[in-house]
């Protein structure tokens, strides 16, 4: 971190610094003459080279070591070696180790505190607070690890989650326990659609949120707890963060850690989750960084050929069972706005919906971007949304394809040159997607406008509206940031 950031962070109230935190691992419990005993024979980077005797007392996978001189020191287990040696990986500060230092095991993989007591706290993947609102006390720990889980226990559910925001509640539902992605490129607004998607639910449920920062800006984690604090609902929501600034394994072993908690707040407390992942792309980025250190063999494009089972562990963890429902909001960076990113693909192949945040749209000034056409949902069914809403959004949806072909007409030779019809779908279809635009609360002090939450039942008969023709009368432009009809005052 930059002496600037750093500098910063000190003088705001909020997030501080990596750098000021230090963890200590608990005390080991192990015996003597179970401890494995050994030795740095060589630090790469992040990966940690330590050599044993033979028929030593070997540490298990995913083990963590320490130091009994420095409890600051800690290592986690993660491939053996041929030559009496194994490998870690660093989750402490690289600069407190040297040659011949002595490590032995703890007996305990990296655990995380659970407890109510992380409601309205930002902690990081140690358990130790980040947010300047005082220690957490002494809470029980768990390891961020889980054996794989029964799908005989799992449970669905088709009730529909409302978010207030008319893009996604009309053209991509998601049902309570569903995952849905937020999927674009840099700069198209994925964390403030998330963000206010977070505000907009959390206030309305009685379930709680976890909020899971992984390898994002400190100044992006900053100003999120912020709104949260602002809007009322951090009482609700527990927050981890594995900051961009953080090395490989803790922004990898983080979503672990936020995964742990999640599942305690479900099955310990019996309550409706809802798991915000920023950004899980970041995730599968991270692991390729630590196989890159391991020196692995990477797959034909470039990442890590675990990554597969990597994002499969971790998305099948977030599920419902009969203690309580899981629903996932992630969001996904899609690098060099390429959907066929492999990375990307094996992420969007575990989501019940997609939302395809466009670049042309808002590049337009249209915002949310969400790309309709391009977003999929195996949700929008009659049978989950009711056949109002379906056959209503099948309409806009044909709407906008017209729209899209007419387009590349208009572009040649103008609007006039369209026949009648196709110019009355032209200007039906432009009022849709005018109309899909929403001021957020999340975004008031920078645009001025106030937002709107607008009920699912209200857009759905705003948009039959379009259809049928009833507001051909009113102009196109009157459509954008508004909330529902009733914002234009010449309705009928």
């Amino acid at each position: 971190m930059s002496d600037t950031t750093s500098a910063v962070l000190k003088r705001t109230p909020g997030i501080k610094p990596a750098e000021e935190h230090q963890f200590e691992m608990p005390k080991n419990t192990l015996d003597e003459k179970d401890q494995f005993v050994g030795r740095i024979r060589a630090v790469h980077g992040q990966i940690v080279e330590v050599e044993y005797e033979k028929n030593h007392n070997l540490p298990k996978f995913y083990e963590i070591l320490t130091c009994p001189d420095n409890p600051a020191v800690c290592l986690e287990v993660y491939a053996f070696s041929d030559h009496n040696s194994l490998f870690c990986l660093s989750i402490s500060h690289k600069n407190i180790f040297h040659r011949d230092m002595k490590i032995v095991s703890s007996g305990s993989p990296l655990t995380i505190p659970v407890s109510e007591k992380l409601l309205g706290r930002l902690i990081d993947i140690y358990g130790q607070p980040r947010d300047n609102l005082g220690p957490l006390g002494d809470l029980p720990r768990v390891p961020i690890y889980k054996d794989k889980i029964s799908f005989d226990t799992v449970e669905t559910s088709q009730e529909l989650l409302e978010t207030g925001i008319k893009a996604i509640d009309f053209f991509v539902p998601f049902v309570k326990g569903g995952k849905i992605g937020f999927v674009g490129g840099a700069g198209v607004g994925k964390t403030v659609l998330m963000t206010e998607l977070l505000r907009n639910i959390t206030q309305k449920t009685e379930g709680l949120a976890v909020f899971n920062g992984i390898g994002e800006r400190i100044r992006e984690g900053h100003e999120l707890f912020e709104t949260v604090k602002a809007s009322g609902v951090l009482p609700k929501i527990s927050m981890i963060f594995g900051q961009m600034n953080e090395n490989a394994i803790i922004r990898f072993r983080v979503a672990w850690a936020a995964t742990t908690i999640a599942e305690f707040f479900r099955d310990k407390l019996g309550k409706d989750v809802l798991f915000f992942a920023d950004n899980t792309y970041r995730f599968i980025q991270a692991g390729s960084e630590v196989s890159a250190l391991l020196e692995s063999i990477p797959s034909e494009l470039g990442y890590q050929a675990t990554m597969e089972s990597e994002i499969s562990n971790f998305e099948n963890r977030l599920v419902s069972n009969k203690n309580g429902s899981i629903t996932s909001v992630q969001t996904v960076y899609v690098p060099a706005d390429e959907l066929s990113d492999v990375a990307v693909s094996a992420i969007i192949s575990h989501m019940d919906g997609m939302v395809i945040l466009s670049r042309p749209i808002a590049s337009r000034g249209y915002f949310p971007s969400v790309d309709p056409l391009m977003s999929s949902t195996s949700t929008l069914t009659k049978q989950i949304v009711g056949e109002d809403h379906y056959e209503t959004a099948t309409k806009a949806l044909e709407l906008l394809h017209n729209h899209q072909r007419l387009s590349r007409i208009v572009a040649i030779v103008g609007e006039s040159e369209l026949s009648p019809y196709d110019r009355l779908v032209f200007q039906r279809s432009k009022k849709i997607i005018n109309y899909m635009t929403q001021p957020f609360a999340t975004t008031e002090a920078q645009t001025g406008k106030k937002g709107k939450i607008v009920p699912l039942k209200s857009t759905v008969a705003d948009v039959k509206k379009i259809i049928n023709g009833d507001v051909d009368s009113i102009p196109v432009d009157k459509f954008l940031y508004i909330g529902s009809l009733e914002d234009i005052k010449t309705v009928k």
